[in-house]
Parts: structure tokens; sequence; C-alpha cells
């Protein structure tokens, strides 16, 4: 980095919009195969969250390929910069106060750890949306499975390109026959478990 570009510190800071808005900002990064219900789940607990109070953003895959991350193809490079941006985003966001939630596929380890580290210990929740590859193959809702099986789309997490499943996951859903809803109050409840949710 240029030595003559510094950090400005401002004086608002985190702790005073978060005192402003009522509650703790930090990150839920939610991550899991295509179709394994990330988006679908961030999205009811955004409501929920707000329903309460809580002040949120949610960044979803596909959202932010129509314009901070437009361009970006999927190669391991370009999705390696797709999460450096979103994460960068999202660390931003956080600072505001916000409560954010992040919904991506986001196959490697490292890639997520390397989010993890941009925020303070206890701001980067990592929610594991764990669902079987045969049901999400089933559910298969922009018909992506299909697409890979039949050799038109290379590099597919889960197909021909791997996933690597956390391994100490601050929030572990087990996402086969459940509602959206119980999903939602599990994640809640150990939200509030780690006292990041009154």
């Amino acid at each position: 980095m240029n030595k003559d570009i510094v950090w400005h510190q401002h004086d608002i800071n985190k702790a005073a919009r978060a005192e402003q808005k009522g509650h703790k900002a930090f990150l839920l990064w939610f991550t899991g195969l295509s179709g394994s219900g990330k988006s679908t789940i961030a999205g009811a607990l955004e409501q929920e969250l707000f329903r309460r109070g809580v002040h949120t953003y949610l960044l979803d895959g596909d959202n932010v390929r129509h314009g901070l991350c437009k361009g970006l193809g999927f190669t391991t490079a370009d999705r390696q910069e797709n999460l450096r941006r979103v994460g960068e985003a999202a660390k931003l966001m956080v600072d505001a106060g916000l409560v954010v939630l992040a919904a991506f596929v986001s196959p490697y380890r490292a890639d997520r750890d390397a989010i993890r580290a941009l925020l303070p210990e206890g701001e980067f929740v990592e929610v594991f949306v764990d669902t079987p590859l045969a049901e999400c193959e089933q559910r298969d809702p922009k018909g992506l499975y299909k697409k890979a099986r039949a050799g038109e789309i290379k590099h597919f997490t889960g197909i021909d390109d791997p996933y690597e499943a956390p391994v100490q996951p601050e929030v572990h859903i087990h996402n086969h026959d459940r509602s959206v809803e119980e999903v939602v109050a599990e994640v809640l409840a150990k939200l509030q478990a780690r006292e990041l949710l009154s």
C-alpha cells in the first residue's frame, strides 16, 4: 500500500453509531452450496431483525455482481476478488453500525478466514447452511446443477470444484426438512446466546 495513504479516524466511530442505533454491529456470513437456502434464510432473518428495529443490510451474491463486482467471472481468482470486495464493503457497513447479512457460496475456508480477519473478534459470525448436495440438486432453483452436470458450466462448486465446509462455524444450520421459520428462530437464539442481540 502507498505509504502516503493514511486511514483518517473520524470523530464519530462505530461505538457511537451502535449506541445511536441501539444494537451491536456485526457481520453474519452465510456459506453453503448453491441451493442450500442461504439467501432464503438470510432474507427471512433480515425481515425479522428489521421488524425488531435492527438496522440491517443484506448483501447477496447475485446482486453484488450487478455493480460492485461487475465484470468478474467465476475463475478462482475472480471468485477470490469478488469475496475480497464484498468483505471490504461489509466491514465498512459494520463500521456504520449495521448488522450485515452476506449470503455467498464462498467455498474456500481461506477466503472466509480473510474476511473474518477484517473485523474485530466476535463481529464475524459464520453461518454454515448445511444442506446435502442431493437436496441442493433437487431444489436447483436456477437450473445451475443441471447445466453443470451437462458440462455447460465448468468449475461448479460441489460438482467439479470443491466446497470446504467450515470447521467451527459460530452457527451450524442443518437445513433439510425444516421450515424457514424454524431455522430463523434457531439463528436468533444463537445470536442472543452470544449476546449480539438483546
